[in-house]
């Protein structure tokens, strides 16, 4: 890859972009303040990591964020970890929240609801902080009290809105799984945080088909002995509702406490507010608590300012209850925008469907997956000319890489106009490194730019930065919402192993990336899937880019086999006709890695597969066919996986081309 095909300008902030939107007032407002001058968007990061502290404290300002008691200051400490961020502060994160759920805003649109089996559900922002407060009298009522740990298995819509703001304005912790997770797989995450309430449905409806989970989740409840309640929604209304003697319906709930306010209890700012799931494909997910405060600013930061999210718009991120982004998606109710939530197929009934939600909801925010995106592209869609977009000003796309081919669809036949903002971060951070700002142009293949206050470089191994090249991501100052620890974890250790065992001090994030002249930045993939032929680190989705924009190919995945202490590179290819892969399509692939990757990039073996193996937030599951491929029988969670059964037919492939011993099942 040279750097001139991610170099061309494919959208550019206008003179009313660069005045008018929420970053560049708050550039303006800083200015009036005595800080800067800033000539551009470089200069104001460069102060934000300069000036770590005036940074946040400025921005909590600015973004209008809500506290009882205000801090002592920003930071008691920068080391990592172990940074604490605005002590003495008293604050609660749902109030900030709905704090437009007072004067005339209130009887705006808070959330719009969609999904594939029940009428489109449309409340205001006053609707939703009375349901928040009648769930809170609710669940005091039912002995639940700040620190206890409220878990929900929940399509994404309002109820699951209304328990997460439920939770936290009383002091207890949010975690939430989607329903269609296996039973193992939810056990996996609440058995370790041992919850005092449950909400769940009583199913879910997907690509047309319902799929009832009543005896499922009446047996989850079982497993749960420290419960204490459970509110069973009716997702499937035409089935029974989950059963059990601690079930209480939805709507007998509400009734019970209804006229009861939210109390929004004043809580340290490190209170934990989430507690959220690495993906559990190699083993029980660890258990990453974020607080409040640090989680807020942050997401006060992401959304606001480099999003560009104000009350008078409308957002929408295609997204499940459990992936970061739900959470993410949650905090937009701080910015005054309508939320509107799509659960179900994003494919059904045809992949246009999003397009239309964003046209007739007049989304202005809209957010998907690389892969979604992708898709569009190989089906030929082209929304921009079928559809009135024109409400539309951002596409945020995040999950894995966004190609450079996809930045083309974008810009001619998806949505031209729209500030595409590839976003990178992850569940660690429940938000972004690096991504969108108004102020920058858009480059094809490029992510703009690294967040404000995010100090991150890529690092070699020797710990020094990179001056060219690829290196590890890395973030050198503390981040507000770094997780304040993990659960079950009292000294640390697993904490400290996951991120600062790499560079001690310095948050070691796991991808490849390199960061370009120009201050932008391009993911390779993760770094532990990072493969190494002859010695050098080539990144999966240099690969994926060659072969994926290939017409005839539907999927692929690429790993790497260790043997006689090197690496071959091993490619797993789903061709679009479901056929064995011809000879000549195997040659032009490796010619066109060969010609557009280099000559290590080309695989050692290409291998036709029916399926790619995904987490169920929709990324490709490198790891543990990595791990199939090097020795372990079975992946050690199958339940993490959406289709497991994809690694059962790799296994069988990968044995008929007599790369895989014979391990048994």
């Amino acid at each position: 890859m040279s750097k001139m095909e991610y170099s061309p300008m494919v959208w550019s902030p206008s003179a009313d972009t660069l005045a008018n939107c929420q970053m560049g007032r708050f550039k303006t407002w800083l200015e009036t303040r005595g800080f800067g001058p800033f000539a551009d968007y470089h200069a104001l990061h460069q102060w934000s990591i300069e000036e770590l502290e005036s940074f946040w404290r400025q921005l909590w300002d600015y973004c209008g964020l809500i506290c009882e008691v205000p801090a002592k200051r920003v930071l008691g400490g920068h080391g990592m970890p172990g940074a604490e961020w605005f002590p003495g502060m008293r604050m609660n994160f749902a109030a900030n929240l709905l704090r437009f759920a007072e004067g005339e805003h209130a009887a705006r649109e808070a959330v719009v609801a969609y999904c594939e089996t029940r009428p489109v559900l449309r409340k205001s922002y006053a609707q939703l902080k009375a349901d928040v407060g009648a769930l809170e009298a609710f669940l005091r009522a039912r002995g639940i009290v700040r620190g206890d740990r409220v878990a929900a298995v929940v399509t994404n819509g309002y109820e699951a809105l209304v328990g997460m703001l439920a939770a936290t304005s009383l002091g207890a912790i949010w975690s939430s799984a989607s329903p269609d997770f296996g039973t193992g797989a939810i056990l996996d995450r609440f058995s370790q945080i041992e919850p005092a309430a449950l909400i769940v449905v009583n199913g879910y409806g997907y690509g047309g088909k319902v799929f009832p989970r009543q005896e499922d989740f009446a047996g989850l409840i079982r497993e749960l002995p420290g419960l204490r309640c459970v509110v069973s929604v009716e997702q499937l209304p035409d089935q029974p509702a989950v059963a059990g003697d601690l079930v209480t319906s939805w709507p007998a709930a509400l009734a019970e406490g209804e006229g009861q306010a939210p109390s929004f209890t004043p809580l340290p700012p490190d209170h934990p507010v989430y507690i959220l799931y690495s993906s559990g494909t190699t083993g029980k997910p660890k258990c990453i608590v974020h607080g409040a405060a640090g989680l807020l600013v942050n997401h006060a930061k992401e959304l606001m300012l480099h999003g560009d999210v104000g009350p008078e718009d409308r957002f929408l991120y295609f997204t499940t209850c459990g992936w970061m982004m739900w959470n993410w998606q949650a905090s937009a109710l701080l910015t005054g925008a309508a939320v509107i939530t799509v659960d179900g197929s994003p494919g059904y009934p045809d992949l246009d469907m999003l397009w239309h939600r964003v046209a007739d909801e007049r989304v202005t925010h809209f957010g998907t997956s690389a892969r979604f995106l992708a898709g569009c592209r190989k089906a030929g869609l082209a929304p921009a000319r079928t559809l009135d977009l024109s409400a539309l000003r951002v596409l945020f796309s995040t999950g894995s890489p966004l190609l450079p081919e996809d930045y083309d669809w974008v810009y001619a036949d998806g949505a031209p106009g729209v500030l595409l903002g590839s976003i990178a971060g992850g569940t660690d951070i429940c938000g972004c490194f690096v991504g969108a700002t108004p102020l920058l142009p858009v480059r094809r293949g490029e992510i703009q730019c690294r967040f404000l206050g995010v100090d991150a470089a890529a690092y070699g191994d020797d710990g020094e930065p990179v001056s060219e090249g690829r290196g590890e991501l890395v973030c050198r100052q503390p981040l507000p919402s770094m997780p304040v620890a993990f659960w079950g974890d009292p000294r640390g250790e697993r904490y400290r192993a996951a991120y600062f065992q790499t560079f001690p001090g310095v948050w070691a994030h796991g991808d490849f990336i390199h960061f370009t002249e120009h201050g932008g930045a391009v993911i390779h993939g993760r770094s532990d899937a990072t493969l190494n032929p002859g010695g050098v680190r080539i990144g999966t989705a240099e690969i994926y880019r060659q072969v994926e924009t290939e017409g005839r190919v539907k999927d692929s995945l690429v790993v790497g086999r260790q043997i006689d202490g090197d690496v071959e590179v091993v490619l797993l290819v789903v061709a679009n006709d479901a056929r064995e892969l011809s000879e000549e399509l195997i040659q032009r692939l490796r010619a066109r890695i060969r010609t557009g990757a280099s000559p290590r990039h080309v695989p050692k073996h290409v291998i036709a597969v029916p399926d790619i193996p995904y987490t169920r937030s929709g990324k490709k599951v490198e790891l543990a066919v990595a791990a199939l491929l090097n020795g372990a029988a079975r992946s050690n969670n199958r339940d993490a996986l959406a289709n497991p059964e994809a690694l059962d037919r790799i296994r069988d492939r990968l044995r008929q081309a007599n790369l895989l011993e014979d391990r048994g099942s």
